[in-house]
Protein backbone atom coordinates (compact mmCIF):
# COMPACT_ATOMS: atom_id res chain seq x y z
CA UNK A 1 0.00 0.00 0.00
CA UNK A 2 0.86 3.52 -0.75
CA UNK A 3 1.03 5.46 1.90
CA UNK A 4 1.72 9.63 1.92
CA UNK A 5 2.46 10.99 5.03
CA UNK A 6 1.35 14.36 5.61
CA UNK A 7 2.45 15.44 8.90
CA UNK A 8 3.67 14.11 12.20
CA UNK A 9 2.55 15.72 15.91
CA UNK A 10 3.56 15.81 19.34
CA UNK A 11 0.68 15.69 21.11
CA UNK A 12 0.73 16.22 25.02
CA UNK A 13 -1.75 16.84 27.56
CA UNK A 14 -2.69 20.38 27.79
CA UNK A 15 0.57 22.46 29.56
CA UNK A 16 1.04 22.04 33.25
CA UNK A 17 -2.42 19.84 33.46
CA UNK A 18 -0.66 16.89 34.63
CA UNK A 19 1.99 16.63 37.34
CA UNK A 20 5.02 14.59 37.06
CA UNK A 21 4.24 11.06 38.31
CA UNK A 22 6.17 7.56 38.30
CA UNK A 23 3.83 4.38 38.07
CA UNK A 24 5.00 1.34 39.54
CA UNK A 25 4.54 -1.89 37.42
CA UNK A 26 2.27 -4.37 39.53
CA UNK A 27 2.73 -7.86 39.35
CA UNK A 28 -0.38 -7.64 36.81
CA UNK A 29 1.51 -5.85 34.53
CA UNK A 30 5.03 -7.58 34.50
CA UNK A 31 4.32 -10.19 32.27
CA UNK A 32 3.04 -7.85 29.66
CA UNK A 33 6.84 -6.68 29.09
CA UNK A 34 7.53 -9.95 27.11
CA UNK A 35 4.26 -9.26 24.78
CA UNK A 36 4.48 -7.49 21.58
CA UNK A 37 3.05 -4.30 20.88
CA UNK A 38 -1.10 -3.89 20.65
CA UNK A 39 -2.15 -2.60 17.17
CA UNK A 40 -5.31 -1.66 17.03
CA UNK A 41 -7.29 -0.16 14.22
CA UNK A 42 -10.65 1.57 13.36
CA UNK A 43 -11.98 1.89 9.60
CA UNK A 44 -14.94 4.42 9.38
CA UNK A 45 -16.40 5.58 6.51
CA UNK A 46 -15.74 9.36 5.59
CA UNK A 47 -16.52 10.79 2.30
CA UNK A 48 -14.36 14.03 2.88
CA UNK A 49 -11.68 15.51 0.20
CA UNK A 50 -7.99 15.51 1.58
CA UNK A 51 -9.13 19.89 1.75
CA UNK A 52 -11.97 19.56 3.75
CA UNK A 53 -10.25 16.89 6.36
CA UNK A 54 -7.54 19.62 7.08
CA UNK A 55 -10.11 22.26 7.17
CA UNK A 56 -12.66 20.81 9.58
CA UNK A 57 -11.31 17.67 11.42
CA UNK A 58 -7.55 17.70 11.61
CA UNK A 59 -7.21 19.92 14.22
CA UNK A 60 -10.63 19.26 16.43
CA UNK A 61 -8.58 15.70 16.45
CA UNK A 62 -5.41 16.51 17.58
CA UNK A 63 -6.94 19.22 20.21
CA UNK A 64 -9.67 16.38 21.28
CA UNK A 65 -6.33 13.67 21.57
CA UNK A 66 -4.64 16.18 23.87
CA UNK A 67 -7.38 16.94 26.35
CA UNK A 68 -7.88 13.49 26.22
CA UNK A 69 -4.49 12.80 27.38
CA UNK A 70 -4.94 14.77 30.35
CA UNK A 71 -6.85 11.72 31.73
CA UNK A 72 -5.03 9.43 30.59
CA UNK A 73 -1.21 10.75 30.50
CA UNK A 74 0.58 7.29 30.63
CA UNK A 75 -0.12 7.10 27.10
CA UNK A 76 2.02 10.15 26.49
CA UNK A 77 4.28 8.75 29.11
CA UNK A 78 7.87 6.97 28.93
CA UNK A 79 8.69 3.08 29.80
CA UNK A 80 11.29 2.89 31.84
CA UNK A 81 13.53 -0.54 31.30
CA UNK A 82 16.68 -0.69 33.69
CA UNK A 83 19.90 -3.07 32.38
CA UNK A 84 19.84 -4.90 35.25
CA UNK A 85 18.63 -6.22 38.34
CA UNK A 86 17.70 -5.17 41.43
CA UNK A 87 16.22 -1.94 39.37
CA UNK A 88 12.61 -2.43 38.65
CA UNK A 89 10.90 -0.82 35.52
CA UNK A 90 8.47 2.00 35.98
CA UNK A 91 6.71 4.47 33.87
CA UNK A 92 7.27 7.94 34.27
CA UNK A 93 5.34 10.67 32.86
CA UNK A 94 7.57 14.59 33.22
CA UNK A 95 5.39 17.54 32.37
CA UNK A 96 5.65 18.23 28.17
CA UNK A 97 6.09 14.24 27.76
CA UNK A 98 4.02 13.30 24.18
CA UNK A 99 3.16 10.96 21.55
CA UNK A 100 3.82 10.83 18.28
CA UNK A 101 0.67 11.89 15.98
CA UNK A 102 1.08 10.50 12.57
CA UNK A 103 -1.25 11.74 9.68
CA UNK A 104 -1.21 10.04 6.42
CA UNK A 105 -3.25 9.33 2.93
CA UNK A 106 -3.53 6.62 0.85
CA UNK A 107 -5.11 5.55 -2.44
CA UNK A 108 -5.20 2.11 -1.45
CA UNK A 109 -9.20 0.31 -1.57
CA UNK A 110 -10.75 0.97 1.58
CA UNK A 111 -13.83 -1.52 0.81
CA UNK A 112 -10.53 -4.59 0.65
CA UNK A 113 -9.43 -3.17 3.74
CA UNK A 114 -13.26 -3.50 5.39
CA UNK A 115 -13.54 -6.72 4.12
CA UNK A 116 -14.08 -9.85 5.80
CA UNK A 117 -12.47 -12.06 2.89
CA UNK A 118 -8.93 -13.63 3.30
CA UNK A 119 -6.15 -11.26 1.53
CA UNK A 120 -3.06 -10.59 2.58
CA UNK A 121 -2.12 -9.19 5.70
CA UNK A 122 0.48 -6.89 4.80
CA UNK A 123 -1.92 -4.76 3.53
CA UNK A 124 -3.51 -3.39 6.34
CA UNK A 125 -0.04 -2.71 8.43
CA UNK A 126 1.32 0.74 6.87
CA UNK A 127 -2.04 1.83 8.87
CA UNK A 128 0.00 1.32 12.10
CA UNK A 129 1.89 3.81 13.23
CA UNK A 130 5.79 3.22 14.28
CA UNK A 131 6.62 3.40 17.63
CA UNK A 132 9.44 5.59 18.02
CA UNK A 133 12.82 3.59 19.89
CA UNK A 134 13.81 3.87 22.95
CA UNK A 135 16.85 5.72 23.77
CA UNK A 136 19.85 5.11 26.04
CA UNK A 137 19.48 7.63 29.21
CA UNK A 138 21.26 6.77 32.95
CA UNK A 139 21.48 2.95 32.96
CA UNK A 140 18.13 2.29 31.28
CA UNK A 141 16.02 2.14 28.06
CA UNK A 142 13.58 4.94 27.61
CA UNK A 143 10.27 4.64 25.43
CA UNK A 144 7.19 5.93 24.29
CA UNK A 145 4.34 3.63 25.20
CA UNK A 146 1.88 4.71 22.29
CA UNK A 147 2.03 5.80 18.91
CA UNK A 148 -1.44 7.24 16.78
CA UNK A 149 -1.90 7.72 12.58
CA UNK A 150 -4.83 8.93 11.36
CA UNK A 151 -4.58 7.67 7.48
CA UNK A 152 -7.40 9.11 4.96
CA UNK A 153 -9.01 7.67 2.04
CA UNK A 154 -10.03 10.79 0.19
CA UNK A 155 -13.96 10.61 -0.35
CA UNK A 156 -14.31 7.06 1.16
CA UNK A 157 -13.02 6.68 4.53
CA UNK A 158 -10.79 7.37 7.54
CA UNK A 159 -8.88 4.95 9.55
CA UNK A 160 -7.19 5.75 13.05
CA UNK A 161 -4.73 3.30 14.05
CA UNK A 162 -3.13 2.98 17.25
CA UNK A 163 0.03 0.99 18.53
CA UNK A 164 1.08 0.73 22.01
CA UNK A 165 2.59 -1.54 24.80
CA UNK A 166 0.44 -3.80 26.86
CA UNK A 167 1.97 -3.14 29.93
CA UNK A 168 1.13 0.29 30.06
CA UNK A 169 -2.65 -0.95 30.17
CA UNK A 170 -5.30 -4.06 29.40
CA UNK A 171 -7.90 -3.93 26.60
CA UNK A 172 -10.69 -2.63 29.12
CA UNK A 173 -7.99 0.66 30.08
CA UNK A 174 -7.37 0.99 26.26
CA UNK A 175 -11.20 1.04 25.14
CA UNK A 176 -11.54 3.55 28.07
CA UNK A 177 -9.58 5.83 26.23
CA UNK A 178 -10.04 5.39 23.09
CA UNK A 179 -14.27 6.02 23.95
CA UNK A 180 -13.41 9.35 25.76
CA UNK A 181 -11.05 10.50 23.23
CA UNK A 182 -13.87 9.88 20.60
CA UNK A 183 -16.67 11.70 23.17
CA UNK A 184 -13.92 14.34 22.76
CA UNK A 185 -14.08 14.61 19.55
CA UNK A 186 -17.66 14.39 18.99
CA UNK A 187 -18.46 17.07 21.79
CA UNK A 188 -16.22 19.51 19.71
CA UNK A 189 -13.83 19.28 22.03
CA UNK A 190 -15.45 19.86 25.25
CA UNK A 191 -13.69 18.35 28.10
CA UNK A 192 -16.14 17.92 30.53
CA UNK A 193 -17.97 14.91 28.46
CA UNK A 194 -15.92 12.39 30.13
CA UNK A 195 -16.14 14.82 33.67
CA UNK A 196 -19.93 14.26 33.93
CA UNK A 197 -20.24 10.56 34.07
CA UNK A 198 -17.64 9.86 36.32
CA UNK A 199 -15.94 7.77 34.25
CA UNK A 200 -12.28 9.28 34.72
CA UNK A 201 -9.40 6.75 35.03
CA UNK A 202 -7.95 5.56 38.11
CA UNK A 203 -4.24 5.62 38.20
CA UNK A 204 -3.58 4.72 41.95
CA UNK A 205 -1.30 1.62 42.03
CA UNK A 206 -1.84 0.97 45.75
CA UNK A 207 -5.04 -0.85 45.42
CA UNK A 208 -3.35 -3.58 43.78
CA UNK A 209 -2.42 -6.52 46.99
CA UNK A 210 0.07 -8.74 46.52
CA UNK A 211 0.35 -10.71 49.65
CA UNK A 212 2.01 -13.36 48.07
CA UNK A 213 5.24 -11.82 46.48
CA UNK A 214 3.99 -12.54 42.88
CA UNK A 215 5.91 -9.32 41.42
CA UNK A 216 9.14 -10.48 42.68
CA UNK A 217 8.72 -13.78 41.60
CA UNK A 218 7.34 -12.26 38.26
CA UNK A 219 10.64 -9.85 37.93
CA UNK A 220 12.73 -12.75 38.34
CA UNK A 221 11.21 -14.67 35.32
CA UNK A 222 10.92 -11.18 33.31
CA UNK A 223 15.15 -11.12 33.91
CA UNK A 224 16.04 -14.61 33.38
CA UNK A 225 13.87 -14.24 30.07
CA UNK A 226 15.49 -10.48 28.97
CA UNK A 227 18.91 -11.30 30.29
CA UNK A 228 20.89 -8.06 29.58
CA UNK A 229 18.74 -7.02 26.39
CA UNK A 230 15.39 -5.70 27.83
CA UNK A 231 14.09 -4.88 24.30
CA UNK A 232 12.35 -6.39 21.27
CA UNK A 233 13.57 -5.87 17.54
CA UNK A 234 10.78 -4.85 15.31
CA UNK A 235 12.35 -7.08 12.34
CA UNK A 236 11.32 -9.95 13.58
CA UNK A 237 7.64 -9.05 13.44
CA UNK A 238 7.66 -7.35 10.10
CA UNK A 239 9.16 -10.96 8.70
CA UNK A 240 6.29 -13.15 10.61
CA UNK A 241 3.55 -10.82 8.41
CA UNK A 242 5.11 -11.45 5.08
CA UNK A 243 3.62 -14.59 4.10
CA UNK A 244 0.25 -14.88 6.01
CA UNK A 245 -3.12 -13.94 5.29
CA UNK A 246 -6.32 -12.77 7.22
CA UNK A 247 -9.80 -13.39 7.67
CA UNK A 248 -12.91 -12.50 9.27
CA UNK A 249 -15.07 -15.53 10.77
CA UNK A 250 -18.35 -13.75 11.28
CA UNK A 251 -20.18 -16.17 13.71
CA UNK A 252 -23.96 -14.93 14.07
CA UNK A 253 -26.39 -15.66 17.30
CA UNK A 254 -28.12 -18.46 15.21
CA UNK A 255 -24.91 -19.90 14.46
CA UNK A 256 -23.61 -19.54 18.14
CA UNK A 257 -26.93 -20.88 19.23
CA UNK A 258 -26.37 -23.85 16.96
CA UNK A 259 -23.12 -24.61 18.04
CA UNK A 260 -23.71 -24.35 21.40
CA UNK A 261 -26.85 -26.82 21.06
CA UNK A 262 -24.64 -29.25 19.32
CA UNK A 263 -22.06 -29.37 22.52
CA UNK A 264 -24.74 -29.87 24.79
CA UNK A 265 -25.77 -32.88 23.03
CA UNK A 266 -22.93 -34.07 22.13
CA UNK A 267 -22.13 -33.92 26.03
CA UNK A 268 -25.11 -35.85 26.72
CA UNK A 269 -24.62 -38.40 24.31
CA UNK A 270 -21.71 -38.87 26.22
CA UNK A 271 -22.78 -39.09 29.75
CA UNK A 272 -21.19 -35.80 30.44
CA UNK A 273 -23.78 -33.83 31.51
CA UNK A 274 -25.32 -35.61 33.64
CA UNK A 275 -22.22 -33.99 36.03
CA UNK A 276 -23.46 -32.16 39.43
CA UNK A 277 -21.82 -28.89 38.16
CA UNK A 278 -23.61 -27.66 34.66
CA UNK A 279 -20.89 -26.53 32.09
CA UNK A 280 -20.39 -22.22 31.29
CA UNK A 281 -21.31 -22.49 27.69
CA UNK A 282 -21.07 -18.73 26.79
CA UNK A 283 -20.97 -17.18 23.15
CA UNK A 284 -17.16 -16.82 24.31
CA UNK A 285 -16.78 -20.43 25.26
CA UNK A 286 -18.39 -22.32 22.26
CA UNK A 287 -16.54 -20.41 19.58
CA UNK A 288 -13.08 -20.15 20.97
CA UNK A 289 -13.56 -24.22 21.38
CA UNK A 290 -14.66 -24.52 18.18
CA UNK A 291 -11.98 -23.04 15.92
CA UNK A 292 -9.35 -23.90 18.11
CA UNK A 293 -10.49 -27.64 17.07
CA UNK A 294 -10.68 -26.42 13.73
CA UNK A 295 -7.04 -24.94 13.62
CA UNK A 296 -5.60 -27.94 15.35
CA UNK A 297 -7.47 -30.34 12.69
CA UNK A 298 -5.72 -28.32 10.06
CA UNK A 299 -2.60 -29.07 11.68
CA UNK A 300 -2.99 -32.49 11.73
CA UNK A 301 -1.81 -33.65 8.51
CA UNK A 302 1.86 -31.88 9.51
CA UNK A 303 1.65 -33.45 12.61
CA UNK A 304 1.25 -37.55 11.19
CA UNK A 305 4.35 -36.57 8.84
CA UNK A 306 6.32 -35.48 11.79
CA UNK A 307 5.28 -37.94 14.14
CA UNK A 308 4.92 -41.01 11.79
CA UNK A 309 7.56 -42.51 13.52
CA UNK A 310 5.93 -42.62 16.60
CA UNK A 311 1.93 -41.88 16.46
CA UNK A 312 1.07 -42.68 20.01
CA UNK A 313 3.70 -39.88 21.26
CA UNK A 314 1.89 -37.81 18.62
CA UNK A 315 -1.96 -38.82 19.80
CA UNK A 316 -0.36 -37.41 23.15
CA UNK A 317 0.97 -34.76 22.88
CA UNK A 318 -0.52 -31.59 24.50
CA UNK A 319 -2.69 -28.63 22.68
CA UNK A 320 -2.40 -25.39 24.84
CA UNK A 321 -5.16 -22.56 24.81
CA UNK A 322 -4.37 -19.68 26.31
CA UNK A 323 -7.03 -16.20 27.21
CA UNK A 324 -7.80 -13.76 29.57
CA UNK A 325 -10.12 -13.10 32.10
CA UNK A 326 -10.78 -9.22 33.40
CA UNK A 327 -10.18 -9.42 37.42
CA UNK A 328 -11.95 -6.24 37.96
CA UNK A 329 -14.83 -7.42 40.21
CA UNK A 330 -13.73 -11.23 40.77
CA UNK A 331 -11.17 -11.13 43.59
CA UNK A 332 -11.49 -10.95 47.29
CA UNK A 333 -10.76 -6.96 47.20
CA UNK A 334 -12.58 -4.72 44.82
CA UNK A 335 -11.08 -2.13 42.91
CA UNK A 336 -12.45 0.86 41.12
CA UNK A 337 -13.79 -0.18 37.33
CA UNK A 338 -12.06 2.71 35.79
CA UNK A 339 -8.64 1.31 37.05
CA UNK A 340 -5.88 1.98 34.21
CA UNK A 341 -3.40 -0.58 33.74
CA UNK A 342 -3.77 -4.29 33.60
CA UNK A 343 -6.00 -6.19 35.84
CA UNK A 344 -5.85 -9.73 33.80
CA UNK A 345 -5.92 -13.10 35.06
CA UNK A 346 -3.54 -15.19 32.34
CA UNK A 347 -5.38 -18.57 32.05
CA UNK A 348 -3.74 -21.25 29.98
CA UNK A 349 -5.18 -24.64 29.32
CA UNK A 350 -3.92 -28.14 27.96
CA UNK A 351 -5.92 -30.80 25.93
CA UNK A 352 -4.32 -34.19 24.31
CA UNK A 353 -4.79 -33.13 20.43
CA UNK A 354 -6.05 -36.52 20.29
CA UNK A 355 -9.19 -35.84 22.59
CA UNK A 356 -9.62 -32.63 20.62
CA UNK A 357 -9.57 -34.59 16.73
CA UNK A 358 -12.48 -37.05 18.54
CA UNK A 359 -15.74 -36.71 17.30
CA UNK A 360 -16.77 -35.06 20.96
CA UNK A 361 -13.04 -32.81 20.51
CA UNK A 362 -15.21 -29.10 20.35
CA UNK A 363 -17.23 -30.29 23.04
CA UNK A 364 -14.37 -31.51 25.38
CA UNK A 365 -12.75 -27.96 24.60
CA UNK A 366 -15.81 -25.68 25.42
CA UNK A 367 -15.90 -28.23 28.88
CA UNK A 368 -12.49 -27.02 29.78
CA UNK A 369 -12.73 -23.49 28.77
CA UNK A 370 -15.88 -22.36 30.57
CA UNK A 371 -14.79 -24.64 33.10
CA UNK A 372 -11.89 -22.42 33.66
CA UNK A 373 -13.88 -19.20 33.19
CA UNK A 374 -16.23 -20.22 36.14
CA UNK A 375 -13.73 -20.93 38.22
CA UNK A 376 -12.79 -17.14 37.18
CA UNK A 377 -16.11 -15.90 37.77
CA UNK A 378 -16.31 -17.68 40.95
CA UNK A 379 -13.37 -16.63 42.79
CA UNK A 380 -10.96 -18.82 41.41
CA UNK A 381 -8.89 -16.36 39.43
CA UNK A 382 -4.90 -15.89 39.77
CA UNK A 383 -4.77 -19.58 40.03
CA UNK A 384 -0.80 -20.35 38.96
CA UNK A 385 -0.33 -16.81 39.02
CA UNK A 386 3.20 -17.01 39.27
CA UNK A 387 3.98 -19.49 36.22
CA UNK A 388 2.49 -17.02 34.09
CA UNK A 389 5.63 -16.35 32.65
CA UNK A 390 7.54 -19.57 32.74
CA UNK A 391 4.03 -21.74 32.27
CA UNK A 392 3.22 -19.34 28.94
CA UNK A 393 6.92 -20.34 27.55
CA UNK A 394 6.49 -23.90 28.04
CA UNK A 395 2.96 -23.51 26.25
CA UNK A 396 4.71 -21.17 23.57
CA UNK A 397 7.00 -24.55 22.70
CA UNK A 398 3.80 -26.55 21.37
CA UNK A 399 0.75 -26.36 20.24
CA UNK A 400 -1.00 -22.85 21.18
CA UNK A 401 -3.86 -20.79 20.11
CA UNK A 402 -4.37 -17.53 22.30
CA UNK A 403 -6.84 -15.41 22.27
CA UNK A 404 -6.67 -10.85 22.10
CA UNK A 405 -9.71 -8.27 22.24
CA UNK A 406 -13.25 -9.71 23.87
CA UNK A 407 -16.63 -8.66 22.83
CA UNK A 408 -17.37 -7.39 26.12
CA UNK A 409 -14.88 -4.39 25.34
CA UNK A 410 -17.32 -3.08 22.81
CA UNK A 411 -14.89 -1.95 20.11
CA UNK A 412 -17.87 -0.63 17.70
CA UNK A 413 -18.97 1.67 19.97
CA UNK A 414 -16.45 3.85 19.44
CA UNK A 415 -17.81 6.97 17.76
CA UNK A 416 -15.82 9.85 16.73
CA UNK A 417 -19.03 11.55 15.79
CA UNK A 418 -18.70 9.48 11.84
CA UNK A 419 -21.13 6.82 13.40
CA UNK A 420 -19.87 3.30 14.32
CA UNK A 421 -16.82 1.85 12.87
CA UNK A 422 -16.97 0.09 9.48
CA UNK A 423 -14.56 -2.34 10.90
CA UNK A 424 -11.72 -2.88 13.20
CA UNK A 425 -8.52 -5.30 13.09
CA UNK A 426 -6.37 -6.25 15.80
CA UNK A 427 -3.60 -6.24 13.36
CA UNK A 428 -0.44 -7.44 15.44
CA UNK A 429 -2.08 -10.88 15.63
CA UNK A 430 -0.41 -10.74 12.00
CA UNK A 431 2.91 -10.76 13.75
CA UNK A 432 2.87 -13.30 16.46
CA UNK A 433 4.96 -16.56 16.65
CA UNK A 434 1.54 -18.21 17.64
CA UNK A 435 -1.62 -18.09 16.38
CA UNK A 436 -4.01 -15.49 17.50
CA UNK A 437 -7.92 -15.60 17.39
CA UNK A 438 -9.07 -11.98 17.78
CA UNK A 439 -12.25 -11.28 19.10
CA UNK A 440 -14.64 -8.36 18.98
CA UNK A 441 -18.55 -8.35 19.17
CA UNK A 442 -20.47 -8.85 15.39
CA UNK A 443 -20.78 -4.92 14.01
CA UNK A 444 -24.18 -5.10 13.58
CA UNK A 445 -25.46 -5.87 17.06
CA UNK A 446 -27.16 -9.56 16.77
CA UNK A 447 -25.21 -11.17 20.11
CA UNK A 448 -22.48 -12.89 17.57
CA UNK A 449 -19.01 -12.53 17.81
CA UNK A 450 -16.43 -12.11 14.80
CA UNK A 451 -12.92 -13.30 15.14
CA UNK A 452 -10.17 -12.47 13.11
CA UNK A 453 -6.96 -14.44 12.62
CA UNK A 454 -3.60 -14.70 10.28
CA UNK A 455 -1.99 -18.04 9.11
CA UNK A 456 0.43 -18.72 6.53
CA UNK A 457 -1.30 -19.10 3.07
CA UNK A 458 -1.13 -22.80 2.71
CA UNK A 459 -2.71 -23.19 6.50
CA UNK A 460 -5.36 -20.75 6.02
CA UNK A 461 -6.36 -23.07 2.56
CA UNK A 462 -6.53 -25.82 4.90
CA UNK A 463 -8.51 -24.07 7.74
CA UNK A 464 -11.04 -22.24 6.20
CA UNK A 465 -13.21 -25.42 4.31
CA UNK A 466 -12.67 -26.92 7.91
CA UNK A 467 -14.42 -24.00 9.48
CA UNK A 468 -17.43 -23.84 7.05
CA UNK A 469 -17.97 -27.61 6.96
CA UNK A 470 -18.14 -27.31 10.90
CA UNK A 471 -20.72 -24.15 10.45
CA UNK A 472 -23.50 -26.30 8.34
Amino acid sequence: MDIKIIHRYDVSPPANSVPATALPLTFFDIPWLLCRPVQRLFFYDFPQSPPSFAHTTLSLLVRSLSLCLRRFFPFAANLVLPLAPPQEPYILYSDGDSLCLTVAESAASFAELVSDEARDATLIHPLVPQLPPPRASDSARVGPLMAVQVTLFPNEGICIGVQFLHVAADGRSFNHFMKSWASIHRSRGDPTCTDLDESSPFHDREVIKDPNGLKTTLLKDWWNCVGSSPTRSPSKARLAVADKVRVTLVLGKDRINRLKAQVLSQLKNDDIGSESEPIHLSTFVVACAFIWVCIIKSKDEEHERRDQTSSESGNNELCYFCFLADCRDRLEYSIPSTYFGNYLDICILSEKRNTLLGKSGVSHAARAIGARVKEVKTGGGLRGAAEWITGYAVADNGDLVTVAGSPRLKVYDTDFGWGRPTKSHVAHVDTSGVITLALAECRNGDGGVEVGLALPKVCMEKLVPLLEKGLK
